[in-house]
């Protein structure tokens, strides 16, 4: 499963839209309103699924 598809499995009930905005060069952040939740820019690394899903879960329930 995708990660988008599993945030909008699990939060689909708390959040109104997702957006994924394609870009190049190995890019993939993550968030919430202004808030930056997850860049892989910053950490060098493709996040698993829990390490987009536990910050989200703090915020949002």
């Amino acid at each position: 499963m995708r990660t988008a598809d599993q945030i909008l499995d699990e939060f689909e009930k708390v959040i109104d839209r997702l957006t994924l905005i394609p870009s190049g060069g190995g890019r993939f952040e993550v968030m919430l309103g202004d808030r930056l939740i997850y860049s892989k820019a910053e950490t060098g690394v493709h996040p698993d699924y829990e390490d987009i899903a536990a910050p989200l879960r703090e915020i949002l329930t």
